[in-house]
């Protein structure tokens, strides 16, 4: 089994001067590495583009919960360095829909959400699940208009 490491930027500063603010942003799935931080985030739904929120309201390092108009829900996440992601809300391993709560990390150059559950991690650009082979969820193509 590989242990991946989940790595976060620290900001060292002056004692006596306080670090600035951290920018706001978040993801989706593999769009651009620097997607710019206005617009819209869309996903690819059946025969369309499904309008997800504005850029500017998702977070880096954190996911986002989107119904979709099926019903069925996707996890939006916006890595560290702007790349975006999409896939399937529900974790296959207990049938809850928490992934867009997971913990995001990298194996072996592989960006992954690992569940809040049962921490099984899944590849962000193909689904598959790194830890059982026999095991995947949906992923979706995200882009910012």
């Amino acid at each position: 089994m590989t242990i991946a490491t989940i790595t976060t930027a620290r900001q060292n500063a002056p004692a006596a001067t306080p670090a600035p603010p951290a920018a706001s942003a978040t993801s989706a799935t593999p769009a651009t590495p620097a997607t710019p931080a206005t617009g819209t985030v869309r996903l690819a739904h059946d025969d369309g583009w499904f309008t997800v929120c504005a850029r500017g309201l998702l977070t880096p390092g954190r996911g986002v919960a989107v119904l979709l108009p099926d019903g069925d829900q996707a996890a939006v996440f916006l890595d560290r360095s702007g790349r975006m992601y999409a896939v399937g809300n529900r974790d296959p391993f207990t049938g809850a829909y928490v992934l867009a709560r997971g913990l995001l990390g990298s194996a072996g150059g592989r960006a992954f959400v690992a569940s809040p559950l049962l921490k099984q991690r899944f590849d962000l650009a193909t689904g598959a699940c790194l830890d059982d082979e026999d095991v995947s969820v949906p992923v979706f193509a995200v882009r910012v208009e």
